[in-house]
C-alpha cells in the first residue's frame, strides 16, 4: 500500500456554520478537532483547531444537531452522569453555536427537570492554531507560535480576542482553558457563553455593507423545490463578500471551506444562475471584476489587457505536491472574460439602469478586445489557453484539474487547449456585446457580429465529431487542432449560446439525457463509455450541480422546456438526498431504486454556483 500521510480533508460528514469570511467546522456532536477539516476559520487562516467541552462527572451524550440557518447550529446532549436514576432524562445541555462575520459565539444552556439543584463544573479547552488555509487543505497544517496577553491570542498579524463572562481563563499545555462553576436550580436553567472575535488585517475581502434584496421566485413550485430554494438563498446570503475599498458592491464567494474569496468564473456563473432571485448581485459583481480587469501583458500572473481575473487572495497560493504556485491576483482563466460580457447583457435584460451600463462601457470594450486580440494565444483561430509559467493552472476552464481534458481512449490532450464551451461563451458575448454597443450608440457592433459569424462557421468545421455515441461537439481542440472526441457535459454549456442551431441543441440535450451521461441525479462530467470514466473522478465522471444547472439554463433559453424540466427534476431529487444543501459535486454512479446520491467526500459545501442552481431549477420546474 502506498504511504500517503498527507491527504486533503474529507467534508461530507462535517457540520459547518458560516458567515463569510468566517466559518466553523465540527462533527455532528459539536466537537471541534476530531477531523482534519475542523476548526474556526477566518479568511485564509484557521485560528482555532480544537474546542473540547467537558462537564465534570458526566459524559456528553449527543442526541441532536439542527441547523436553522447557515449562521447557527444547535447541538443537544444528555448529562446522565449528573441525572437521577429515573428512565427519562431530566438534565440536558443545548449548545447554540453562532457565527457572524469575524465572530464566533457559543452559548451553553443547562436545563433541569430535577427536584434538586445540580452543580456543574464546565471546562472549554481552546486550541489556537493559525495554520494557513492552503496547508489545511493539503493535509499538512502547521500550527504557528502564539501568545496570550489575557485578552487576545496572537500569531503574526492574525489574532482573536476571547471573552467568557463569569469564567476563569488560563493557559495550560498549549491551550486556553475556560472554566465555570455554576448551579442549575430545580426545574430551571442556567446559561454560560464564550466568544472569539477574529481579526486578520491582511484580508483582501470583507463582509458587505449592503443587504440582499431578493425577489420571491418560489410561487407555484413543488414544495420540495421551495424548500431547496429557501436553503440555497440563505446559503448564498452567507457567502456574500465585498472588497474593502467598495464594501457596498457585493459578490458571492466561491464556496466553503477553501474558497472564501473572489473567483471570476464562479462569481459570474453564480450571479447568472441566481439572477431571477437576486438581480442586483449581477451589477455589483460586474463592477468588482471590472476594477480588477487586466491592463497589461504579464505571463507571471496570466494578465492581459481586458482580461477578467480568476481569483484574488491575500498572499501567494502554493499547493504542496501539485507544483502549483499562484500569485495573489491571478488571471489564469480563459472563460471569465466572455462570461463577464454575458452577465452584463443578462443584467441589462433584467433591468440594470442605463447609467450603470454606460459606466461599465470601458470594461465592456476592453473585454471584447481581449476576446479578439488576446484570447487566441496560440494562433489556433479559437480562444485557447496554455500556462506559460510551469506553475500555474494547467487547465484554465471550469474543469481545471490536470486530467480533465481526455480523449475517449483515456489519453490526456496536449495543450494549448481550445475548449468548446468557451467558443460558445465568446460567440454569445460578441453578439450580445454588439447589441449593448448599439443600444449605447457606440460603434463596433458590426465588427463584432462579423467576428461572431466567422467563429460560428469555423466551429462547425472544426469541432464536430462522430463516435459510437453519436455526433456532437468535441470537448476541445488540442495543440494540433484535432478535436478531442470524448462526450462530456461541456456540450450542455453550448446550448442557448446561439453557436448551435436548434436541431443541434436538441441533439445535445438528448445525449445529455441519455444513459451514458445522465446519472439520475444530474449530468455526468464524462460519459460512461469513455475509458477515463470513474464516478468519483473530480472531472471525469462525477456530477457537478452547477454544471448540470448551466445545461438547464441553456435549455430554457433554447426553448427546450421539457428537457430542462426533466433534468431540473433530477437535481431536485439530488437536493432532497442531501437535505437541500447540495454539495459542489457528487458521485456519478447510476441512480438505483430506493437509493440515495453518493457523496464525493471532499466536495465543498455550501458552494455559490451549486446553491444558485436552485434558482434556475425553480424556473424550469414552475
Amino acid at each position: 500500500m502506498t504511504d500517503r500521510p498527507h491527504l486533503q480533508p474529507l467534508l461530507d460528514d462535517a457540520v459547518i456554520v458560516l458567515d463569510a469570511p468566517t466559518q466553523v467546522w465540527s462533527d455532528r456532536a459539536g466537537r471541534v478537532g476530531t477531523a482534519s477539516i475542523h476548526g474556526v476559520f477566518h479568511g485564509d487562516v484557521r485560528h482555532i483547531a480544537g474546542i473540547d467541552l467537558a462537564v465534570r462527572g458526566t459524559a456528553l451524550e449527543s442526541i441532536g444537531c439542527s441547523l436553522p440557518t447557515p449562521q447557527r447550529v444547535r447541538f443537544t446532549d444528555l448529562l446522565r452522569g449528573l441525572d437521577d436514576a429515573a428512565a427519562d432524562p431530566k438534565l440536558r445541555l443545548d449548545r447554540d453555536r453562532t457565527v457572524t462575520a469575524g465572530r464566533f459565539t457559543e452559548t451553553l444552556r443547562f436545563s433541569s427537570h430535577l427536584e434538586d439543584a445540580v452543580e456543574v463544573d464546565v471546562t472549554v479547552r481552546v486550541r489556537p492554531d493559525f495554520s494557513p488555509m492552503q496547508l489545511v487543505k493539503a493535509g499538512v497544517p502547521r500550527a504557528e507560535q502564539w501568545t496570550w496577553d489575557g485578552e487576545r491570542c496572537r500569531a503574526g498579524e492574525a489574532s482573536f480576542a476571547l471573552s467568557a463572562p463569569g469564567a476563569a481563563v488560563s493557559v495550560e499545555g498549549g491551550e486556553l482553558v475556560v472554566a465555570w462553576r455554576a448551579v442549575v436550580e430545580p426545574r430551571a436553567a442556567v446559561e454560560l457563553s464564550w466568544a472569539a472575535a477574529l481579526d486578520d488585517p491582511t484580508l483582501v475581502v470583507t463582509s458587505p455593507t449592503r443587504s440582499a434584496d431578493l425577489r420571491d421566485v418560489a410561487t407555484g413550485i413543488d414544495p420540495r423545490a421551495a424548500r431547496w430554494l429557501d436553503r440555497a438563498t440563505a446559503d448564498l446570503d452567507a457567502l456574500r463578500l465585498a472588497l474593502p475599498d467598495h464594501p457596498d458592491d457585493d459578490f458571492y464567494a466561491a464556496g466553503a471551506p477553501w474558497f472564501f474569496t473572489l473567483f471570476g468564473r464562479d462569481s459570474i456563473w453564480a450571479a447568472r444562475l441566481a439572477l431571477a432571485s437576486d438581480p442586483t448581485i449581477a451589477g455589483s459583481t460586474l463592477r468588482v471584476l471590472a476594477r480588477l480587469q487586466g491592463t497589461t501583458v504579464d505571463p507571471r500572473t496570466a494578465e492581459a489587457p481586458g482580461k477578467i481575473a480568476h481569483e484574488l487572495r491575500s498572499a501567494e497560493l502554493s499547493l504542496p505536491g501539485e507544483g502549483v504556485l499562484l500569485p495573489p491576483l491571478y488571471y489564469g482563466t480563459v472563460d471569465a472574460t466572455p462570461l463577464w460580457v454575458c452577465l452584463l447583457a443578462d443584467a441589462r435584460d433584467a433591468g440594470m439602469p442605463a447609467g450603470e451600463l454606460r459606466d461599465l462601457l470601458p470594461a465592456l470594450r476592453a473585454a471584447l478586445r481581449w476576446m479578439i486580440e488576446h484570447g487566441d494565444a496560440s494562433g489556433s483561430g479559437f480562444i485557447d489557453y496554455a500556462d506559460e509559467t510551469g506553475h500555474g493552472l494547467a487547465n484554465q476552464g471550469w474543469k481545471d484539474s490536470g486530467d480533465s481534458i481526455q480523449w475517449r481512449d483515456g489519453r490526456l490532450a496536449e495543450g494549448p487547449i481550445a475548449l468548446s464551451e468557451v467558443q460558445g461563451y465568446a460567440y454569445e458575448a460578441a453578439v450580445r456585446g454588439a447589441a449593448l454597443l448599439d443600444e449605447l450608440g457606440e460603434p463596433g457592433g458590426d465588427e463584432l457580429r462579423s467576428w461572431a459569424a466567422d467563429l460560428r462557421q469555423r466551429f462547425h468545421e472544426a469541432y464536430w465529431v462522430t463516435t459510437p455515441e453519436g455526433r456532437y461537439p468535441a470537448i476541445a481542440l488540442d495543440a494540433h487542432g484535432a478535436p478531442v472526441d470524448t462526450l462530456t457535459s461541456n456540450i450542455g454549456h453550448l446550448i442557448g449560446t446561439g453557436l448551435l442551431d436548434a436541431d443541434e441543441e436538441r441533439a445535445c440535450a438528448e445525449l445529455l439525457d441519455g444513459e451514458s451521461m445522465s446519472s439520475g441525479y444530474g449530468i455526468r462530467t464524462m460519459s460512461t463509455d469513455a475509458a477515463g470514466y470513474w464516478p468519483l473522478s473530480y472531472h471525469g465522471g462525477s456530477v457537478w450541480t452547477h454544471d448540470t444547472a448551466i445545461a438547464v439554463h441553456g435549455m430554457l433559453r433554447a426553448g427546450l422546456a421539457n428537457h430542462a424540466r426533466g433534468i431540473a427534476g433530477q437535481l431536485l431529487d439530488l437536493a432532497e438526498g442531501f437535505d437541500y444543501r447540495v454539495p459542489e459535486l457528487h458521485s456519478g454512479e447510476p441512480r438505483v431504486p430506493g437509493g440515495r446520491p453518493v457523496p464525493y467526500p471532499a466536495a465543498c459545501r455550501p458552494q455559490a454556483w451549486s446553491a444558485a442552481a436552485a434558482v434556475v431549477c425553480a424556473e424550469a420546474l414552475r
